[in-house]
């Protein structure tokens, strides 16, 4: 086999492997917008917050603790003791489900039937205050994360390929757990919709609020299970992409790179964002392996969005999002 397909062949399956961790954050966008109609631009930084209270959690870090040194000159750190990794992510997922609470009783329980613009700023709004909140709570520095996840290239993988065509394909083991959980939890999500009384009344108020309403379905509560969803999802992307590139505030932008798989898989479908994730993370590998070269390189940086752009223009709602007819 040609040593330039085999190069393609291993570029591919990595940009496969990179495409689940974004079809991971677009998750928690599709989630909420297809509940409550609100695009949750703070989803990058509820990653980064679920990972920094993750990290905060296992090292036994006081919340707040570089605060209350400054204010009260007090010499506060930690408290001592080491969270195993399993108990910190169950606390960490309980601080979820309470950020999820918080924000519907304080922010979007006051901004019922407003214009989509005004709850897309009001989000805004949140990922600068969570962000903040974040970086008093667990400071700034960067941090390693370890969960017990395995790293490093995958022997298997290499050995096999490598006595099957002369050469080894290098593909990293989190790239595979981060798959084999992405494809946990979405099977667990279609489950709970398909098949659950909660899944079902969130199915509801997604086709039609004043329906839901009027059968006795509570929106309050609906919206506090979608966002606790989202930040459960949320932590599992931050713990993927925390364990691969570090627990650092630039992880709140890779909200940016699930801005096109949302556009191309559909704001409204699970599976659409997996497909796009998928198609998006091989797309960017390949066009940057064979275009790359010619053009000076970088082409990972605005691949995805001009082939989001593409598909938007010949299909507005994405491969897989629901046409809108609206009669005049």
């Amino acid at each position: 086999m040609p040593d330039q397909l085999l190069y393609a062949i291993e570029v591919s399956l990595n940009g496969l492997m990179a495409g689940v961790l974004y079809a991971l954050v677009a998750l928690g966008f599709v989630l909420i917008f297809k509940a409550s109609g609100i695009f949750n631009f703070a989803q990058g930084v509820m990653a980064l917050f679920a990972a920094l209270t993750l990290v905060g959690i296992m090292d036994g870090q006081v919340p707040f603790a570089h605060l209350m040194n400054t204010v009260f000159g007090t010499d506060i750190h930690g408290f001592g003791w080491q969270v195993p990794a399993l108990a910190a992510i169950v606390l960490t997922a309980l601080v979820m489900v309470l950020f999820a609470i918080l924000v519907q009783r304080f922010i979007f329980r006051h901004l019922v039937n407003q214009e989509p613009i005004i709850l897309f700023m009001a989000t805004i709004g949140l990922a600068y205050f969570l962000e903040g909140v974040g970086d008093l709570m667990w400071g700034s520095e960067i941090r390693t994360l370890d969960v017990g996840l395995p790293q490093g290239i995958n022997e298997t993988i290499d050995r096999v390929t490598f006595d099957a065509f002369g050469y080894g394909f290098f593909i990293d083991n989190l790239d595979i757990a981060a798959t084999v959980v992405a494809a946990l939890l979405v099977t667990a999500l279609v489950v709970f919709s398909q098949y659950t009384k909660q899944g079902r009344a969130l199915r509801a108020v997604a086709d039609d609020h004043q329906a839901a309403l009027s059968v006795g379905i509570s929106l309050n509560y609906i919206w506090i299970l979608v966002w606790s969803i989202a930040g459960f999802v949320a932590l599992v992307a931050g713990i993927m992409w925390g364990a691969k590139s570090g627990v650092q505030f630039s992880l709140s932008l890779i909200a940016l790179k699930a801005l096109p798989v949302l556009m191309l898989g559909g704001f409204t479908s699970i599976p659409g964002a997996i497909v796009g994730g998928l198609i998006i993370g091989m797309g960017e590998k390949l066009f940057e392996f064979f275009v790359g070269p010619l053009v000076g390189g970088a082409t990972e940086n605005w691949f995805a969005y001009v082939l989001a752009l593409i598909v938007l223009v010949f299909r507005p709602q994405g491969l897989f999002g629901e046409r809108i007819i609206e009669r005049v």
